[in-house]
């Protein structure tokens, strides 16, 4: 038995799959032996064999692996999987489709695979509604009724305004007058941002201080075009009061939650490849380092140094 046939099948055909999908232009059984090891060291016979029963496996997964042409001759064929054909096409959801996925991710409680599941959907969901969805879990520590939940979701989507009684923090309760702007989860709990009219200003209302139900008071007023509904939920340690500054890069696909997160986040960057560099306040470096730690691999400090260290020492910690 040769190396090649000890190669492990499933990286073998993961590799397979990385290769065909990313080359620029099709390519030939002999140019995939040269880049792909276990093709090349198994002897002609037997990695193509190899490689037959690969493509079996693959096209009964679904996999789009082509044979077409290499040259405009017809001359010589080569192996391809054409992206549009492989990926998913983009999800876009109706306004309230929005909301009941996000009424589906409050309710998944400690279930893993649903909030997997509920966050993969609502990833991509620009600003408004969700503007502050993302690092801590959906549902987990959160105390709001999912009816609540619901009903300010899609008043925010809809820019209506909203009537219900709030307790405050001191235990005050009164009727608040509401044009629902955007929802905020942070902490384990949720908010609703908007204007209060009574108090003609920008306020963020906790769900779970709620009392009754949320009821519809016609139609609200929209935000300004630079509202960020983050800014006005109270920010962690790691913004409070303080005269240090971060540049942390976040990945294509992170920046638009990262600032969201973040109250006073700045954009002062952006790579030729898509990552995004930002200045984030900061006051607690542990804290913001843990915060940072949720992101993985999407996240990357450019500045402090320390914070570098600190981040890189907390994962250590984690890997040990």
């Amino acid at each position: 038995m040769g190396e090649g046939d000890r190669a492990e099948p499933l990286e073998r055909l993961l590799n397979l799959v990385g290769l065909l999908l990313e080359t620029p232009q099709p390519l030939t059984f002999e140019q995939i032996r040269r880049v792909l090891e276990p093709y090349g060291q198994s002897n002609p016979d037997t990695a193509k064999r190899m490689f037959e029963r690969d493509k079996d496996v693959l096209r009964e997964y679904g996999v789009p692996l082509e044979l077409v042409d290499v040259d405009v001759w017809g001359t010589e064929q080569g192996y391809v999987i054409p992206k549009d054909k492989y990926y998913l096409p983009e999800i876009e959801f109706e306004p309230g489709e929005l909301v009941a996925l996000l009424v589906a991710a409050q309710s998944g409680g400690q279930d893993p695979a649903a909030e997997s599941g509920a966050r993969k959907l609502l990833y991509g969901a620009d600003g408004g509604v969700l503007a502050g969805l993302g690092g801590g879990p959906l549902a987990s520590g959160s105390d709001a009724r999912s009816n609540l939940v619901h009903a300010a979701a899609e008043a925010a989507q809809e820019l209506r305004s909203v009537r219900f009684l709030y307790r405050t923090s001191q235990g005050r309760t009164g009727e608040r007058d509401v044009d629902a702007w955007a929802m905020v989860f942070r902490a384990g709990h949720w908010y609703l941002v908007g204007h209060d009219r009574e108090r003609d200003d920008v306020r963020a209302f906790r769900l779970s201080r709620i009392a009754g139900e949320i009821a519809d008071a016609g139609a609200g007023s929209g935000p300004p075009a630079d509202f960020r509904a983050a800014d006005h939920v109270e920010a962690g340690p790691w913004v409070a009061a303080g005269d240090d500054r971060a540049v942390v890069l976040f990945s294509p696909g992170r920046a638009w939650f990262a600032a969201s997160q973040f109250p006073g986040a700045r954009e002062i960057d952006t790579e030729r490849d898509g990552w995004v560099a930002m200045e984030i306040p900061m006051a607690d470096q542990n804290a913001f380092a843990a915060m940072l730690l949720e992101y993985g691999p999407d996240a990357v400090v450019r500045s402090p140094a320390s914070l570098r260290d600190a981040v890189v020492s907390r994962l250590e910690a984690l890997l040990a």
